[in-house]
C-alpha cells in the first residue's frame, strides 16, 4: 500500500490498472510547460545512458524519466546536443576566457595603449607593420605612438576631446590614434571615400578640435572646411602645406620624445568612433571602447587561432572595424605581424601572400568573387594562408573557392560594429555567419525574432513579448543588453537619438532590452545562423553600407527636389546589393549624362546608383510614404515594367538603355559591374 500510495493510478483500455511513480509522472507533466526543465531532462537521460553504459546500476525513475522525455519529442534535442555539444563546449571556454580577460584589464584599468606596450616590449625588434618595402618594427609603432601622445599632451588636449582621422591606410594611420589613445584622446576615424556633404557631415558630427589629414587627401578636406560647424579647428596635413594653413605633423613629431607618456585612461573609456551606415540617414559614428576593442580583436584571436607566429594579410581599409580592428588588434594585442596594403588588387593578391609569407588574410565577399574571376597562375597554390577571415562569403562560391585556392579554413562572421550580437563560424560549415547553442541559449541571449513583413516590427505575443522564429523561418537578429556585463553592452552612437532607435523593449522578457541589428537571418537546428536580407534602407554594396536616404537626398537636390527612391537590388552572383535610383520623369525631358556627371561629384563611388528607372509617378501610403517593395521586386527586369530603366556602362561610363537581351547579359554575367 505504500508503494500504491506513491503512485498514480491510470487505468487502461483493456481493464487493466497501472501504477507509475508519481515523480514520473510529474516530470511528464511538466516537460511541455518549461523548457529548461526539457534540457535538464535530456541531460539527466543522457547522464542514465553513460552510467549504464559502464554498468553502474540505475533506477527505474532516471530510465523512466529519460523514456518518458524521448516519447515526447526530446530524441531531436539529444540529436542536437550528440552534433553540438563538442562545439559548445568549446565556444565556451572561449566565451568565459574573453569575459575572465575583460575583467582582469578592467580591474587594472588597462588600456589598447598599455596592452600593446607588453606586446612591444617582449618583442621590440619583431616586425610589425609591413606595406611595400616599408618595415615597422615594434618598437618603431611604440616610439612613433608616443611621439603623438606627447605632441598633443604639450600643445594641451585633455582626455575626451576629439580628433578627426583623414587618410589612407598606412602604419602611421595607426600609430597615430594608439598615440591619440595613450592621453585619453579619441579619434574619428573619417572614411577616407568620402567627398563633399557626406565628409562634412561626419566631421561636424564629431566635433573635432584637431583634423589629421594625409597629404593625399588635403583637396578633398579643402572643399569643405568653409561650412564645417567649427571655425577654430586645427589642421595637419602630412608634410606639406596648404589652402586650409596645416601644420606638418611630420616636422613636429620630429622634435617630440619617444618617452611614454603617463596613462590617463581606462578599460572603458572611449577609444575612437567609427562611422557605419543606418537605415535611417548619414553615416553615424559608432562608439568604441578600449574594452570592446579588445573584446572583438582577442575574440577573433581566440575563437580562430590566430597566432603570435602568423603573417596577417590586410586590404581591408583601417577605418572600418574589420581591418582596423579585427586585423589590426592581432598585431596590437596579439604580437602578430601584419601586411598592409592601400588598396586590394586582385591581380596582385597571391603574388603578395606568397612574396610576404602570409599565413592568414582577410576578406570581403566581393573580394573572394574577384580573386574567383583571376585567371589561374602560380602563386595561388603557392601560397601557405591556411585561414581567411571576413565576412559575406556568398555559400554559392564557398566551397569552391575553398577548393581552388586550397584554404584550411574559412572563419566567416557576423557583427555590426556598434552591436553586441557578433556570430563567428569555427568550423568550416558551409554559408553559416556564426552559430550560437541551442542547449542553454542563456549563456549567450542572441537570437532571432519574428518581423511583420511590411512594417520591419517585431512580432509580439499576447503579453508584448518578442515572437522568436523557429529554425528555418527568417528573424531579425537581436541581441539582449545586460548594463554593467562589456560583452552585452550596447555603447551606442555619439548622437543619442540614433542610439535609441536601435534598442527595442519586452524581447526575452518584459522590461528587458535588446539590440536590434537590422539583419534578417535564420537558424538551423543546430543553431548555425544564415544571412538572409537587411530591413530598412541600408544595403550593403562593394563592402560598404549605403544609406539610401542619403543617396536620395543627394540625387533630389541635383535634380531641383523631383520625387527619388532609391533601393538596393540583386545582381545574379554577385555579392550585396547594387544601388537603383526611380526618379520621377513625367515630361522625359531628364538630362541622364548631366545626372551622371554631377552624382560622380557628389557620391563615393559605392554609393552611385547603378542602375535608373525613369517612371511617371511613385506609389505613396497614406502618410506618405513611398513605397519601395514592389520597387524591388522588380528589380531591373525590364520585362516586367513599360518604365525604361537604364544601367552603368563600365566603359562609357554612361547610363545606357536596358534592352531584353541586355537584360539577359547582365544576368548571365555578360556584363559585370
Amino acid at each position: 500500500m505504500q508503494i500504491k500510495g506513491r503512485c498514480d493510478k491510470t487505468k487502461m483500455q483493456s481493464g487493466s490498472i497501472i501504477y507509475t511513480p508519481k515523480f514520473i509522472t510529474g516530470l511528464v507533466g511538466r516537460i511541455q510547460q518549461n523548457k529548461m526543465f526539457v534540457k535538464l531532462a535530456a541531460f539527466s537521460g543522457l547522464g542514465v545512458l553513460l552510467v549504464h553504459s559502464a554498468r553502474v546500476p540505475v533506477s527505474l525513475a532516471g530510465l523512466g524519466v529519460f523514456g518518458a522525455y524521448v516519447v515526447t519529442g526530446g530524441w531531436h534535442f539529444i540529436w542536437v546536443i550528440c552534433n553540438t555539444l563538442g562545439r559548445d563546449l568549446w565556444s565556451l571556454y572561449s566565451l568565459l576566457k574573453i569575459r575572465f580577460k575583460v575583467q582582469q584589464h578592467t580591474k587594472n584599468r588597462e588600456t589598447i595603449g598599455t596592452l600593446f606596450k607588453k606586446v612591444a616590449d617582449s618583442h621590440p625588434n619583431k616586425i610589425a607593420f609591413r606595406i611595400e618595402d616599408r618595415i615597422w618594427n615594434y618598437q618603431n609603432v611604440e616610439d612613433y605612438s608616443n611621439t603623438v601622445a606627447n605632441h598633443f599632451l604639450r600643445a594641451g588636449y585633455h582626455p575626451g576631446d576629439v580628433v578627426a582621422l583623414f587618410k589612407e591606410s598606412c602604419p602611421e594611420y595607426v600609430c597615430i590614434w594608439l598615440g591619440l589613445s595613450k592621453i585619453g584622446i579619441i579619434t574619428a576615424l573619417i572614411n577616407f571615400n568620402l567627398r563633399g556633404y557626406s565628409l562634412l557631415h561626419c566631421i561636424n558630427d564629431a566635433k573635432p578640435k584637431a583634423i589629421i589629414c594625409g597629404s593625399e587627401l588635403a583637396k578633398a578636406l579643402e572643399e569643405i572646411v568653409p561650412n564645417l560647424d567649427s571655425k577654430t579647428i586645427f589642421y595637419y596635413c602630412g608634410s606639406v602645406s596648404n589652402s586650409i594653413s596645416a601644420v606638418s605633423l611630420d616636422q613636429v613629431l620630429e622634435k617630440e620624445s619617444t618617452k611614454a607618456p603617463p596613462s590617463i585612461s581606462n578599460f572603458k573609456d572611449k577609444l575612437m568612433f567609427i562611422y557605419t551606415s543606418g537605415t535611417t540617414g548619414l553615416p553615424k559614428a559608432a562608439t568604441i571602447t578600449h574594452c570592446r576593442y579588445f573584446f572583438m580583436a582577442y575574440g577573433i584571436k581566440q575563437f580562430l587561432q590566430v597566432k603570435e607566429s602568423d603573417i596577417l594579410y590586410n586590404t581591408l581599409p583601417l577605418y572600418h572595424s574589420a581591418g582596423g580592428i579585427l586585423g589590426i588588434g592581432q598585431t596590437l594585442l596579439g604580437g602578430t605581424t601584419c601586411v598592409i596594403r592601400k588598396k586590394f588588387s586582385a591581380s596582385q593578391f597571391w603574388i603578395d601572400c606568397v612574396h610576404y609569407g602570409c599565413t592568414v588574410s582577410q576578406y570581403i565577399g566581393e573580394i573572394c568573387r574577384y580573386l574567383l574571376a583571376q585567371p589561374n597562375r602560380p602563386e595561388e597554390k603557392q601560397h601557405k594562408l591556411r585561414l581567411m577571415f571576413g565576412n559575406g562569403l556568398r555559400p554559392q562560391i564557398w566551397e569552391q573557392f575553398q577548393k581552388r585556392f586550397s584554404i584550411e579554413q574559412i572563419g566567416e562572421f557576423y557583427g555590426a560594429t556598434e552591436g553586441n550580437c557578433s556570430l563567428i563560424n569555427i568550423d568550416n560549415t558551409v554559408g553559416a555567419v556564426g552559430y550560437t547553442t541551442r542547449i542553454l541559449p542563456f549563456l549567450y541571449p542572441v537570437t532571432l525574432v519574428k518581423v511583420d513583413e511590411y512594417t520591419g516590427e517585431p512580432v509580439r505575443d499576447t503579453n508584448g513579448i518578442c515572437v522568436k522564429a523557429k529554425p528555418g523561418e527568417p528573424g531579425l537578429l537581436v541581441g539582449k543588453i545586460v548594463k554593467g556585463d562589456p560583452t552585452r553592452e550596447f555603447d551606442g552612437y555619439l548622437n543619442q537619438k540614433e542610439t535609441s532607435k536601435k534598442i527595442i523593449p519586452d524581447v526575452f522578457r518584459k522590461g528587458d532590452r535588446a539590440f536590434a541589428t537590422g539583419d534578417i537571418l535564420s537558424m538551423d537546428h543546430f543553431g548555425y545562423m544564415y544571412f538572409r536580407d537587411r530591413t530598412g534602407d541600408t544595403f550593403r554594396w562593394k563592402g560598404e553600407n549605403v544609406s539610401t536616404s542619403e543617396v536620395e537626398a543627394v540625387i533630389s537636390n541635383i535634380l531641383k527636389l523631383q520625387d527619388v527612391v532609391v533601393y538596393g537590388v540583386e545582381i545574379p552572383g554577385v555579392e550585396g546589393r547594387a544601388g537603383m535610383a526611380a526618379i520621377v520623369d513625367e515630361n522625359e525631358s531628364l538630362n541622364l549624362d548631366g545626372l551622371c556627371e554631377n552624382i560622380a561629384t557628389y557620391l563615393p563611388v559605392y554609393a552611385r546608383p547603378l542602375f535608373i528607372r525613369l517612371l511617371k509617378c511613385l506609389q505613396t501610403t497614406g502618410t506618405f510614404k513611398i513605397q519601395k517593395t514592389d520597387l524591388r521586386k522588380e528589380n531591373f527586369n525590364v520585362n516586367l515594367t513599360k518604365d525604361k530603366i537604364y544601367y552603368m556602362d563600365s566603359s562609357s561610363r554612361k547610363y545606357q538603355l536596358i534592352t531584353p537581351d541586355i537584360y539577359q547579359d547582365i544576368c548571365s554575367g555578360k556584363i559585370r559591374f
